[in-house]
Parts: structure tokens; C-alpha cells; sequence
């Protein structure tokens, strides 16, 4: 057994080698713990009821990582931006709360294509659990000339081009007459889609926007 000065005297030599930043990380991390991880699934749709609510440029990373219960480093390390997190919320959303949409493409007549659409968006627009409208439509409107515009723009023409085929398919199978204008009428149901998520944006019921959906609903061929 080493005499105790000779112990000390390696174990204090040791300590003064080490460079001072290391020993204050050290002793810093011993303190304060390391960065908790967090549910990024969770913090996801956490962002989306603020990107919902506010709209792209109205949100800022203030209000991202009070909702989300993290720290400005760790959103930058886990999303990469702000932008980037965006993406990802709307990715949530198209799978979540929006995913009527692709699921109205597997109803059987167009008809129930058309009106699965109309009263999701109603019913979601609407929904005590959601923040009003449509989050995609409100960040749409004001996310200014910045990239995620254009992504948002570019999802117009597909949507309504799903819609077409699928009108296609119907005039195929005899559910539609021949000679309907599939792209005409894929606009106008999108159209009325977007007036339905503005009005329960502004307030409207769910009711009152049933009672609309009854009246577009005698307008499809």
C-alpha cells in the first residue's frame, strides 16, 4: 500500500493535468444533471397547436419550446430549425387530425367522397380540442414568401389531382355520368373545403356548417 502523502500527491497531480474546462464540464454535469430527453412525438403535436393557432410567422421559438417544455438548444438539436420542425408538424397533421382527407378517397361513390370531406372539415375546424379552422390554411395565409409557402402551394394541385382520379374511377364504374368534368368538380369540392375551414376559423358551428355542407351536397352530379 502507498503512504497516504504519495497518494495524495498522484491523485492532486492527476487533477491539475486535466484541462480546467473538462474538470468545470465535469463537475458542472455532476451538479445540474444531463439535458432530460423528451418524447418528440409529443412535442410534435405540441407544436402544432401553436403553428394552428398563430400561424407560421406569428409563431416564434419562444412560444415553440414553452409549449413544447424544452429549451431553445434542445428544439435545434432535435428539429434542426424552425422551419424544418414546421415540416414535421405538417406531416403530423396530414396523418393525424387531417387524415379524413385521405381517407375520404376509399369511400365507395363519389358522393361519400364528397361529403366525408366536407364533414371532417367541419367537424375537425370545429372541434373544443383543436384551435379553429384549418392549420394548414392558416399557415398557408401567413407564412409570407418563405419556403414553407411554397410547399404549402404545391399541396393544392396534388390534392385536388387525388380528388380528379377519383372521380375518374367513379365515372368508370358508372357512379358518375359520362362527360363530368372530374378536374371542374375535384376545384369546387376543394373550394368548398377551404370555405368551410375559414368559416369555422370565424366562429361558426358545427351545425351551422352541416346545414351548408346539405345544401353544396345538392349541387354534385
Amino acid at each position: 500500500m502507498l503512504p497516504a502523502p504519495l497518494v495524495m500527491y498522484r491523485s492532486l497531480n492527476k487533477y491539475l493535468r486535466e484541462p480546467p474546462l473538462s474538470r468545470s464540464y465535469d463537475f458542472m454535469m455532476k451538479k445540474i444533471g444531463r439535458p432530460r430527453e423528451f418524447d418528440k412525438e409529443q412535442a410534435v403535436e405540441k407544436a402544432m397547436r401553436v403553428f394552428w393557432q398563430k400561424g407560421y410567422l406569428g409563431t416564434t421559438i419562444a412560444d415553440l419550446t414553452e409549449a413544447m417544455g424544452i429549451k431553445a438548444p434542445s428544439l435545434y438539436k432535435a428539429f434542426g430549425s424552425k422551419e424544418e420542425l414546421f415540416f414535421r408538424v405538417l406531416d403530423f397533421y396530414n396523418n393525424g387530425p387531417a387524415s379524413y382527407l385521405r381517407q375520404a378517397l376509399e369511400e365507395p361513390t363519389a358522393r361519400r367522397v364528397v361529403e366525408a370531406r366536407w364533414r371532417g372539415a367541419a367537424k375537425v375546424g370545429t372541434a373544443s380540442a383543436n384551435p379553429s379552422g384549418c392549420l394548414w390554411l392558416h399557415n398557408a395565409l401567413s407564412s409570407g414568401d418563405q419556403p414553407v409557402r411554397a410547399m404549402l402551394q404545391s399541396q393544392r394541385p396534388q390534392g385536388e389531382a387525388a380528388l380528379r382520379d377519383r372521380f375518374t374511377r367513379s365515372i368508370a364504374e358508372g357512379d358518375l355520368p359520362p362527360g363530368t368534368d372530374c378536374a371542374g368538380l375535384a376545384q369546387f369540392v376543394a373550394t368548398v373545403n377551404l370555405g368551410i375551414a375559414v368559416q369555422a376559423y370565424l366562429g361558426a358551428t358545427q351545425d351551422e356548417l352541416e346545414a351548408v355542407i346539405e345544401i353544396a351536397l345538392r349541387s354534385l352530379p
